[in-house]
C-alpha cells in the first residue's frame, strides 16, 4: 500500500486525484490532504480517504474544521507551519497542487522526505528552480511533472537522449480572449477573463490563460524541469487543446502528445509512474475531430510570454518576483482595482525595480531569500497600484 498526500486537494487538481485514488482505495494509505476555505470539501475528502491529517491553510477556520471532522478520527491542523507539518510527513507520493507560491515550503519539506513529488504547482520551479532541484537530488527524492504541457514533454522523452534535443514546443489554448480584438482588452471583466474555452478549472488559472501569464510560468518552468536553453522552447497557440507538448530532435523527427483536455491522464500517468494503466479519460476520434489548428502567439495581446523571457535572462530570484507580481496583480484585477493589460504593466514595472535593487539581484537562493522577495515583489505591487489610484 502506497503512503500518499494531497496538496491542494480542493482544487480541481486535487479533486481529479481523488477521483482517480477513489478507484482503487485498497492501494493507497492517505497520510495527509490540506486546502483553504473550503471547509466541507476538505473534511468531507478527509474522512472518505480516512486521512490521519487534514490541514486548511486559514488559521482562523481550525474551529470550524475540527468540527466537521468530529468523531471521525481525522486530526485537524491550520496554518503554513502545518502544511510545512504535513509535508514532512513520511509519504511516497505526494501532489503538489497548492496554488502559488503557498505550495514551495511544503513541496519542499515532501522533497526532504524523499518523496517522489507530483508537481501540479508549477510556481515552485518558477521561484526556486534550483533550490528544489538541489533539494531533490539531495535527498534522493523525484520531481514527476502534472502540468498537462510538461506532462506530455515527459512522456515524449521517454527512451530519449536529451543531448538529441533540439526544441521544445509547448502549447496554448490562447484562453478566453484568443478571438477578441486587441483594443477590446483594455476593457475586459473578470467574469469574461473567468471563462476558459476548453478546460474546467478554478478562476486564478483561467484568467491566467486569458493573459497568458500561465503560459509564461510554463516556459520558466520548462527551463527548469528539463535543462534547456530558453532559445529553444517555444510556444504556439492550440485552439483544440488536443496537442499538449512537442518534441523536436536534430534528426528533424518531432515528437507530439496528444489526448483530450482531461487532466486525470497527466495526474494518472504520474500517480502510476513508471506503469501505465487504464484511465477513465475520454478517446480521441481523430476523423470527427478534423482539424487541428496552430499559430504564433500575438505579442501585442501576450505580452507576459515577453517577460518570462526576461526573467530567465536575469536567473536567480527574478523568477521569484515575477510570480509574487504576477499574482498580486491578478488579486488587484479580481477586486478591480486595475484593468485587464494593467497586469502585465504592473509585472514589468516591478521587474525593473528588482533590476536595480542593492542587494537582490546576487541574492543567494535560499528559502529565506525566495519568501522575503516574494513579500516584496507584492508590496510593490500594492504600491504602485496605489499610486495609479491616488
Amino acid at each position: 500500500m502506497r503512503k500518499v498526500s494531497i496538496f491542494g486537494a480542493t482544487g480541481s487538481i486535487g479533486q481529479n486525484t481523488i477521483d482517480l485514488i477513489q478507484r482503487d482505495p485498497s492501494a493507497y494509505d492517505v497520510v495527509a490532504i490540506t486546502g483553504g476555505a473550503n471547509i466541507g470539501q476538505l473534511a468531507e475528502d478527509a474522512k472518505r480517504l480516512r486521512a490521519d491529517v487534514a490541514v486548511t491553510a486559514f488559521e482562523d477556520r481550525l474551529e470550524d474544521l475540527r468540527a466537521a471532522l468530529a468523531g471521525s478520527g481525522v486530526q485537524a491542523a491550520a496554518g503554513a507551519s502545518a502544511l510545512i507539518e504535513a509535508g514532512a510527513r513520511p509519504a511516497d507520493w505526494v501532489m503538489s497542487a497548492i496554488v502559488g507560491s503557498a505550495g514551495l515550503a511544503p513541496g519542499l519539506a515532501a522533497l526532504e522526505q524523499g518523496a517522489t513529488l507530483a508537481l501540479a504547482n508549477k510556481e515552485t520551479l518558477v521561484c526556486a528552480g534550483q533550490l528544489v532541484l538541489e533539494t531533490a537530488d539531495k535527498h534522493g527524492a523525484r520531481l514527476l511533472p502534472v502540468d498537462s504541457e510538461h506532462s506530455a514533454v515527459f512522456q515524449a522523452l521517454v527512451g530519449e537522449d536529451m543531448g538529441a534535443v533540439e526544441r521544445i514546443i509547448i502549447t496554448a489554448s490562447g484562453g478566453a480572449f484568443r478571438d477578441w480584438p486587441v483594443a477590446r482588452l483594455a476593457h475586459a471583466t473578470v467574469e469574461q477573463a473567468s471563462n476558459h474555452p476548453n478546460w474546467d478549472m478554478g478562476q486564478r488559472i483561467t484568467i491566467d490563460s486569458a493573459s497568458m501569464f500561465n503560459k509564461a510560468l510554463e516556459v520558466i518552468e520548462t527551463k527548469e524541469f528539463f535543462g534547456i536553453d530558453p532559445n529553444r522552447i517555444e510556444v504556439v497557440v492550440h485552439p483544440e487543446s488536443i496537442v499538449h507538448a512537442l518534441v523536436g530532435f536534430r534528426d528533424g523527427a518531432v515528437m507530439a502528445h496528444l489526448g483530450a483536455p482531461d487532466m486525470r491522464h497527466a495526474i494518472g500517468y504520474a500517480l502510476h509512474w513508471p506503469e501505465r494503466r487504464d484511465l477513465p479519460v475520454p478517446r480521441l476520434d481523430l476523423a470527427r475531430l478534423g482539424q487541428l489548428r496552430f499559430s504564433d502567439p500575438d505579442p501585442a495581446r501576450y505580452p507576459a510570454l515577453r517577460l518570462a523571457r526576461e526573467v530567465m535572462e536575469r536567473g536567480g530570484l527574478a523568477g521569484a518576483v515575477f510570480n509574487a507580481a504576477k499574482e498580486r496583480a491578478l488579486d488587484h484585477f479580481i477586486g478591480q482595482r486595475i484593468g485587464f493589460l494593467d497586469m502585465s504593466d504592473a509585472v514589468a514595472a516591478v521587474l525593473d525595480r528588482f533590476e536595480g535593487a542593492d542587494g537582490l539581484i546576487d541574492a543567494p537562493m535560499t528559502l529565506d531569500n525566495v519568501l522575503k522577495t516574494d513579500h516584496l515583489a507584492r508590496q510593490w505591487v500594492d504600491e504602485a497600484v496605489l499610486k495609479r489610484a491616488g
